[in-house]
């Protein structure tokens, strides 16, 4: 009964952001309720405590005592919706499938698959020495074990 009554004030405070969306929900036996949110344009602390007030305001403690935390997801958190990765393209990922690991630009995110591009040095088909290529590949969301941004400084 509780949770859903979180949920349903999570759900009405996400509609009147659009630009939000929810990675993660949980509330504990403890009645500790996480909350992670991601957004089109990144998330900033005004954005969690809007979030924060509109469930926080809406419950009773007197009825339920409860924690609250509402969080970004990390820079350095695996994405994990299709949504992530649309707002992601043009910037390098590296991308685990069971089978292998790249690392490449993210040229192109839909619903059902991303397009990575990079260049790689191979060897020449004729002579000696390497050369480089331009290489491209679409990777099925369903192969996708983890794929992170990778982030420079």
């Amino acid at each position: 009964m509780f949770k859903e009554k979180v949920a349903s004030l999570l759900n009405k405070a996400l509609e009147e952001k659009p630009s939000l969306f929810l990675i993660d929900f949980t509330v504990e036996n403890n009645n500790t309720i996480r909350v992670i949110l991601d957004g089109d344009n990144g998330v900033d602390l005004k954005d969690c405590m809007d979030i924060s007030r509109a469930i926080e305001h809406n419950l009773d403690r007197e009825e339920e005592d409860f924690a609250l935390e509402v969080t970004s997801a990390g820079a350095t958190s695996p994405l994990e919706l299709p949504r992530q990765y649309k707002k992601n393209v043009g910037r390098k990922l590296l991308v685990r499938t069971v089978d292998e690991e790249l690392e490449g630009n993210l040229t192109n995110a839909t619903e059902d698959k991303i397009t990575l591009e990079w260049k790689a040095r191979e060897p020449k088909a004729i002579g000696k020495g390497k050369v480089t290529v331009q290489k491209k590949r679409d990777i099925a969301f369903s192969d996708i074990h983890e794929a992170k941004v990778i982030l420079k400084f």
